[in-house]
């Protein structure tokens, strides 16, 4: 499968971090749409399908934490999922055969895009551009939300909403320079949550074709 357009976005993302459980009707594809494409490719994580079989909940490593490695660095706590497993169970749920061949290039899809996304966020923070760091949050979430990179997808949808100065969370509004320092921050701690997914998921295709 190339890796370029022809992953179409099929999920449609949450206000939330929590993944929906509503049936799936179609095979689910990481979006290929631009950033700004803001209102019209929300993305939903995937119902929970059966988990006989498939692999257990992955956690953050405490001794890693303790030890000062930056890719063990996440939001929550060591006992949060790095990966929502209801729905990477979907995404496994589509393959044909033990090779896991359709899965494994959605997930490839998703490091590509993520290494860009996070690229395009360190130039618009350059610029001060809050409007391009609200949409590049927005298409992040998305694709961590198909794939049920919980952490990275609730620190996007922050950065989102950070970028139209606003905070949910203390339900206030901002001014650009609060705005701008929210986001620094955050694109930190995101680019740590993502990397200790990352290396989950390619750990487990490692695992499981051998």
């Amino acid at each position: 499968m190339p890796v370029d357009d022809t992953l179409k976005q099929s999920t449609t993302s949450q206000d939330t971090a929590k993944p929906s459980t509503e049936p799936v009707t179609s095979s689910p594809k990481l979006s290929s749409a631009k950033p700004n494409d803001h209102d019209s490719h929300e993305d939903k994580p995937l119902s929970s399908p059966s988990t006989a079989n498939r692999p257990s909940s992955p956690t953050t490593d405490l001794t890693k934490k303790q030890n000062g490695d930056p890719e063990a660095e996440t939001s929550s706590s060591d006992q949060d999922e790095i990966i929502n497993m209801s729905i990477f169970n979907q995404i496994l749920e589509l393959d044909e055969d033990d090779t896991h061949d359709f899965s494994r290039e959605m997930v490839e899809e998703y490091y590509t895009q993520a290494a860009q996304t996070f690229k395009d966020m360190d130039a618009a923070l350059i610029q001060k551009d809050l409007e391009k760091l609200s949409d590049l949050g927005h298409f992040l979430k998305g694709s961590s939300a198909t794939l049920g990179v919980t952490h990275v997808q609730s620190s996007c949808e922050k950065i989102q909403r950070y970028g139209h100065l606003r905070d949910e969370e203390k339900g206030i509004d901002l001014d650009g320079e609060q705005a701008l320092k929210l986001i620094t921050q955050l694109i930190t701690q995101v680019k740590g949550e993502y990397s200790v997914a990352e290396k989950w998921m390619k750990n487990w295709y490692t695992e499981h074709n051998e």
